[in-house]
């Protein structure tokens, strides 16, 4: 159901990782995901945890299918000395190009305990119907 469109997103993400870099609107981070089929519907959750549900863009353009999100620092005082900052900030992003067998008008968004959840539906003319035998086709409409 879902096409990558950039087989390099990964080794990315491992840099990112590994040199403590965080996204900017120019080269976001990659959020982790996981997509599965329950049924008649295609779901898709991403990780964002520490990400307000303000901060979160969702977008879909014919079958492609953008999530942006920005992490941003927490406000401290000027008294408050950083110790230690492991959790990643910035911008993050994942295009996904769908498969034309989604009903992308009717995508649903839930967002909770940091994991944002899009439901796609399978478009009707995409899911699997019985063929009835009829009667007996008059060639002369189809030839002329």
């Amino acid at each position: 159901m879902l096409m990558r469109t950039d087989p390099f997103r990964e080794m990315d993400r491992i840099v990112q990782q590994l040199s403590g870099t965080s996204g900017t609107w120019s080269k976001p981070s990659v959020m982790p995901m996981d997509a599965y089929r329950e049924g008649d519907v295609y779901v898709i959750a991403f990780d964002l945890p520490g990400v307000s549900p303000e901060a979160v863009d969702i977008d879909v353009e014919r079958n492609m299918l953008t999530v942006k999100a920005e992490r941003r620092p927490v406000a401290k005082a000027d008294s408050v000395k950083v110790e230690l900052s492991e959790r990643p900030l910035g911008v993050f992003s994942r295009q996904i190009m769908l498969a034309d067998t989604l009903d992308t008008e009717r995508i649903a968004a839930d967002y909770d305990a940091g994991v944002l959840t899009l439901r796609i539906p399978i478009a009707e003319r995409a899911k699997p119907r019985k063929i009835s035998i009829g009667g007996a086709i008059d060639r002369k409409q189809i030839s002329g």
